[in-house]
């Protein structure tokens, strides 16, 4: 019976955590295309590590280049690079991500 009720719980919390956090991304949308990607000289690969490569970041109202970065492997999954994509007239940021 105990056990049934912590499973409840942990499940009803996870859920929630998900749905928050779902919730509390911020949507970015620039109101043009961003500028091609710059060149970036990525590192020599590093064990349990994945490189995110640098982007544009829409910030008020000019883009501005955000270098890349090592993002720490997620067994089991994949990186999804962050990306831009065009809605209509405007930019919308995907945020970059960990799928399955």
């Amino acid at each position: 019976m105990k056990y049934n009720t912590l499973t409840r719980l942990l499940v009803s919390a996870t859920i929630t955590l998900a749905a928050t956090a779902a919730i509390a991304q911020e949507v970015i949308i620039a109101p043009m295309a961003p500028p091609p990607p710059r060149v970036e000289v990525v590192p020599a690969p590093r064990t349990g590590y994945v490189w995110d490569h640098g982007r544009w970041r829409w910030d008020h109202g000019q883009y501005v280049w955000v270098p890349g970065h090592w993002q720490p492997v997620r067994v089991g999954y994949h990186w999804v690079p962050g990306h831009w994509v065009q809605h209509g007239p405007n930019w919308h940021w995907v945020e970059g991500h960990w799928a399955p």
